[in-house]
């Protein structure tokens, strides 16, 4: 039963302790937090870790690891749509996804310092990857189709596609619409009947874009003009004229299940519908500026009482998938979060949006012992603003791989 010492404990369900210890016991954790008085532990007894911050791995709430053989070809965009249009034109180039760049995706992110993923796939291509590593988490499979035809057929045959992929203990798969301007109602209601049966997590891009806002309010605009030249726009669609999140409140999905990824373009009011329903709302500011989809108003996330995780998007648009990073760009864009927040929204935050935090996101009696050891300089004061101004890979180490 190793018990280590380190110059920072981060339990994150309570404030960081310094010169703190954490012992392990049949891979999960049996105590973390001050050094024990009284109870016989003797310095023999303790692994001197030195200058490090002892805390959870990192959850990563939105990445799309099929995409990742994409890094570098497709360039910023001013606005999502354009973004969007090259996508699609690169993939169909290609004709299939990579499991040489899926694998070493799923070793990079490992490296940054993720333990939990929710990785959003059409191919399900990353599902064995992710079977046979050590991340944790979520595949959500994910399903487009604005037009409308066959609805019920395209979840039966997703379904079947899950059914048949071989189990994996660390990673459950749920079926998940993509977006409000690519899913059709007939769709989202299809796939909606299948959650009630699953009971899971579901995710969906929302608000992404003002485009989207444009489409929804008034059926017209950027994202109408791409359906259309993609052959993909559904002539009976009935514009519904109201925000994003009211349009999903009326199919049914704004409930606490709910992953709201992006949110860029969200008001006051959306924010606040989101809150009430316990959803997760799932930031990724860097992949927002790629895309061209803006910058995400992080301050209001955090004061609409909404509860708050962190993606890395696809490398598709973002440099890297370091939490870290993602961290280090909150931190510029909302100066006025408290650090120890933001690290709970990268950690706990996603854990619970998962279904994972009976395992992760905090440094708890009974959770896993896979978790980060970071070097920090001695003269840091402050190890929770340190930890979201830029972690490098090179820094960080697994607990669990030290013995």
């Amino acid at each position: 039963m190793p018990t280590y010492a380190a110059r920072w404990i981060l339990p994150i369900v309570a404030p960081p302790i310094s010169d703190g210890v954490i012992t392990i016991e049949s891979d999960r954790i049996a105590y973390a937090g001050p050094m024990p008085e009284g109870e016989g532990l003797r310095p023999d007894d303790v692994i001197d870790l030195g200058p490090v911050a002892i805390l959870p791995g990192l959850v990563n709430a939105h990445t799309h690891l099929e995409l990742s053989w994409m890094g570098g070809l497709v360039p910023p965009a001013p606005r999502m749509t354009d973004w969007v249009r090259r996508l699609l034109q690169v993939r169909l180039e290609a004709g299939r996804d990579d499991p040489g760049a899926i694998a070493s995706a799923i070793d990079a992110a490992q490296r940054c310092g993720t333990a939990v993923v929710a990785d959003v796939s059409n191919s399900l291509a990353s599902h064995e990857l992710l079977a046979q590593s050590r991340l944790q988490g979520v595949v959500f499979h994910e399903l487009v189709g604005f037009a409308g035809d066959g609805a019920s057929d395209v979840v039966a045959a997703a379904r079947d596609r899950v059914d048949r992929l071989g189990d994996a203990p660390n990673i459950r798969v749920y079926l998940a619409p993509h977006a409000p301007y690519s899913v059709s109602v007939a769709l989202f209601d299809a796939i909606h009947r299948e959650m009630e049966r699953s009971d899971g997590p579901c995710s969906i891009h929302v608000a992404e874009s003002a485009e989207e806002i444009d489409l929804l309010s008034r059926g017209a605009g950027a994202w109408r003009d791409l359906l259309e030249e993609l052959g993909a726009w559904n002539g009976t669609w009935a514009v519904p004229g109201c925000s994003p999140v009211d349009y999903l409140a009326r199919l049914g999905f704004l409930t606490s299940n709910l992953l709201a990824v992006h949110g860029v373009h969200l008001n006051e009011v959306d924010l606040r519908q989101l809150a009430r329903a316990r959803a997760t709302l799932v930031t990724c500011p860097r992949s927002n500026a790629w895309t061209g989809a803006g910058i995400p108003p992080v301050e209001r996330f955090y004061s609409s009482g909404a509860r708050v995780a962190v993606g890395t998007d696809s490398l598709a648009s973002s440099p890297d998938l370091n939490i870290f990073a993602e961290l280090a760009e909150l931190r510029r864009i909302a100066p006025t979060i408290r650090a120890g927040t933001l690290l709970e929204s990268a950690t706990l935050a996603g854990a619970e949006a998962l279904g994972t935090a009976d395992r992760f996101g905090s440094l708890e009696p009974g959770k896993s012992a896979h978790v980060l050891a970071v070097v920090v300089p001695e003269t840091v004061e402050d190890v929770e603003e340190y930890l979201i101004g830029g972690i490098e890979p090179a820094w960080i180490r697994w607990l669990d791989g030290l013995d």
